[in-house]
């Protein structure tokens, strides 16, 4: 009885420190584009990043690699500015920064409070979005941050409203 008594406790006490931001981690100070690229992947594999292969010294360059998302009518700024829209209507979603190139949103899971940190930005050159989307805190992100690019990729392909 005792045990089942400490195991409530403590599960209590973990939610409590969840929602008061415990696990929430410090947003990143050297997040946007610098000579052309985003941040590069992280060091473990909590991350996924368009252009992982500019950073060919990144040890989980292999683990973030994820394409980058197409053009919606050939257009950087149309294209950021329906990411936007997308990502405005998904949970747990605020968007910190917008610009028509760039786009910077926070993900927070409802229930331990976890954030992410995703980044959008059009190529000129390339002409493409180049996309980063990383865990603040852990060792590993179980491939939520590619399923989320995956998942914003699909409604970004669907007509608008649909």
């Amino acid at each position: 009885m005792q045990f089942a008594i400490w195991i409530i406790v403590i599960a209590v006490a973990v939610l409590l420190s969840a929602r008061l931001g415990a696990f929430s981690g410090r947003a990143p100070n050297n997040l946007g584009v610098r000579d052309g690229r985003l941040k590069p992947p992280s060091k473990t594999p909590n991350s996924v990043s368009s252009q992982a292969d500019l950073w060919p010294d990144a040890p989980q360059r292999a683990y973030a690699r994820i394409e980058p998302i197409a053009l919606v009518d050939g257009d950087g700024k149309a294209t950021i500015a329906r990411i936007a829209q997308v990502v405005e209507a998904l949970p747990g979603a605020r968007i910190v920064e917008r610009r028509d190139d760039y786009l910077y949103a926070q993900f927070t899971t409802a229930v331990m409070r976890f954030v992410d940190d995703v980044e959008f930005w059009f190529d000129p050159v390339a002409a493409v979005v180049q996309v980063r989307s990383a865990s603040r805190v852990g060792r590993k992100d179980l491939g939520v941050n590619r399923v989320r690019i995956e998942s914003i990729r699909a409604r970004l392909a669907a007509p608008p409203g649909g």
